[in-house]
């Protein structure tokens, strides 16, 4: 699985960004994509994660709200609408997948990073005070 990002860049707060994630080369049925980030001197923080079907969509109380994820399932695209940017956003924003033969694993899949098999490269989100 390929899983490539992009969309970031230097916005004010207030303001909107979307991010994409292209993913590629599934071979199970069902797949479940996340969005992490990771800001200056922190830890990873998970965001947003969304299964294959569009059944199960989960947020991080810091996003909730402002950020919208969605899927563009005949693409395997996943995007990140973000609105009402604030600077504590600003971050590396990379997207994670896993696949799975079982639909009920992929619903429940939420922000632990160890559960994503797959990587792509980040993308750098700078919101401006």
């Amino acid at each position: 699985v390929q899983l490539q990002a992009s969309g970031g860049g230097l916005v004010q707060a207030g303001g909107s960004l979307r991010l994409s994630c292209a993913a590629s080369g599934f071979t199970k049925d069902y797949y479940a994509i996340a969005w992490f980030r990771q800001a200056p001197g922190k830890g990873r923080e998970g965001v947003a994660c969304i299964s294959s079907s569009g059944g199960s969509i989960f947020y991080a109380d810091s996003v909730q709200g402002r950020f919208t994820i969605s899927l563009d399932s005949a693409k395997n695209t996943v995007f990140l609408q973000m609105d009402s940017l604030k600077p504590e956003d600003t971050a590396i924003y990379s997207c994670a997948a896993t696949e799975s033969s079982s639909l009920m694993t992929i619903l429940v899949m939420t922000f632990e990073a160890d559960h994503y098999a797959y990587w792509g490269q980040g993308t750098l989100v700078t919101v401006s005070s």
